[in-house]
């Protein structure tokens, strides 16, 4: 029997202007995949793993940024913002509600004003980092 390994959100895509990164990855896992941009792995062993636990997910990381954190400077740098589910009340039709997750991207600048009470309570999922190519240049 095959064992099967959670991969989902642990991927790196990019095209002409961005790349993105998902969430599930550790600070560890990012520095050595070599998918992944060679500037962003840099960023991150230089800027952010020493704010960090190597084996802290990049959720973690976005999860906890702080308005006053020099990472959320560096981040913020790079252009970056975050896919991010949230739950949200749906009106049927014919008179009930239901909770729903809706994706939405929001600057790193937004959810790092939010405290972690409020986070929890929004019900914020937090699935991707995007970034910019050329603004990844300038870190």
């Amino acid at each position: 029997m095959k064992k099967q390994v959670y991969e989902d959100y642990k991927y790196f895509m990019q095209d002409a202007g961005s790349f993105y990164v998902g969430s599930r990855y550790t600070l560890k896992e990012i520095t050595l995949c070599d998918d992944i941009l060679f500037k962003f792995r840099k960023v991150v062993a230089e800027s952010i793993i020493p704010s960090f636990d190597p084996e802290d997910k990049l959720e973690t990381v976005l999860y906890y940024l702080k308005p006053d954190d020099f990472v959320l400077q560096v981040l913020k740098q790079m252009g970056a913002e975050l896919r991010h589910s949230i739950k949200k009340k749906k009106k049927h039709l014919f008179g009930g509600e239901e909770e729903v997750y809706s994706t939405e991207y929001m600057k790193i600048t937004e959810l790092a004003k939010m405290s972690v009470s409020e986070k929890e309570e929004r019900g914020i999922l937090i699935q991707e980092l995007k970034g910019s190519k050329l603004a990844l240049l300038t870190v």
